[in-house]
């Protein structure tokens, strides 16, 4: 697989990652199994795929668990992303950013991850109630002390109501992350942001307005989160898919039948350009494809808990785009709904 780097650091991964989330928060079936992520674990790294991202929220702790029990035999294939900043509790989640509790997130992430590094440490969100730059400079501290070898942030943008819009290669312009725009450039001052994590799909194209132009500009890597847009870019969910009471797609509003009717022709269209690369190309290669080409520091993480899938996801990496191609998938309709 083509290999891309991590921004300004000598850090390489695979041109497509693996975002572990769904092995075991948010889209869990009770009829998920471990073994079976656990394959697909292996399947990643066997295909350079080796970007594993996870966070300690995630189960809560048992994503970073499952990820640790591969790591145990191929540590030295693997690229670990890991989050720290959320808490979970009974009903909600909170952020927390005091340095104490950052210092024993990680240790207890090492712990569980079964590694004596963390490849990219990144603080899932910022706390209100704590400057920012007193978080940064103790994560920075981790990276001093070897605990850590890079810093990322993740991305929270205000989201925007699609229900009309200007296609999917004209972002909506006026900040959806000028909040994050602002942080990126106080932490920056304490320590170096290797990475940005955040949403960036064929159908949620927000950040090309800002974020992706601010991460150029300045060498940082940019992970695209949900690159196939929970599931509905890859084209195997139709209006009458019905999700597990746990899946949050139940809840979202963009998958209620309605929309997911209204959002059709954005996966035709990914469709339509598939089918020119080949009988074997799919929609969602197709999606990946279009945020790879999206800039040489960017590498999309797309979730997946099975083997099949992450072969699939894995494949983007070698189809290459015409500027034909992204001209149509550029011209595609906006994505309709509240992204709430």
């Amino acid at each position: 697989m083509e290999r891309r780097t991590i921004g300004a650091t000598a850090l390489e991964t695979g041109a497509v990652g693996l975002g572990c989330m769904p092995m075991s928060w948010a889209y869990t079936s009770s009829r998920q199994r471990g073994e079976e992520s656990v394959r697909a674990l292996h399947r990643a790294l066997d295909l350079g795929a080796n970007l594993l991202d996870t966070a300690d929220m995630y189960g809560p702790f048992t994503n970073e668990l499952l990820i640790g029990r591969v790591l145990r035999e191929r540590r030295a294939e693997a690229f670990v992303s890991t989050k720290a900043g959320l808490l979970v509790g009974d009903q909600h989640i909170v952020a927390n950013g005091r340095p104490s509790y950052i210092r024993r997130a990680c240790d207890a992430s090492l712990r569980r991850l079964q590694t004596d590094v963390i490849d990219l440490y990144q603080l899932h969100r910022a706390d209100p109630e704590i400057p920012i730059e007193e978080t940064w400079g103790a994560m920075a501290d981790l990276v001093r002390a070897g605990k850590v070898r890079a810093l990322g942030l993740c991305a929270v943008g205000a989201r925007a109501s699609r229900r009309s819009g200007t296609g999917v290669g004209r972002p909506v312009a006026g900040g959806l992350h000028e909040g994050t725009v602002r942080q990126l450039e106080r932490v920056q001052q304490v320590f170096p942001v290797a990475a940005v994590q955040a949403e960036l799909s064929v159908w949620s194209p927000e950040a090309l307005a800002d974020l992706l132009p601010w991460c150029e500009a300045r060498g940082v890597g940019f992970l695209a989160a949900m690159p196939l847009g929970n599931g509905f870019l890859t084209g195997t969910l139709t209006p009458g898919s019905g999700f597990e009471p746990d899946d949050v797609r139940a809840r979202h509003p963009r998958f209620t039948a309605e929309m997911m009717a209204a959002n059709q022709p954005v996966v035709a269209g990914l469709r339509r350009v598939a089918a020119r690369h080949g009988p074997a190309a799919t929609p969602a290669q197709t999606a990946l494809a279009w945020t790879l080409a999206q800039g040489r520091h960017v590498i999309p993480v797309p979730g997946a808990k099975r083997a099949r899938w992450v072969e699939e996801n894995a494949a983007a990496a070698a189809l290459t785009l015409s500027a034909a191609d992204l001209a149509e998938i550029s011209a595609l309709p906006a994505a309709l709904g509240s992204w709430d």
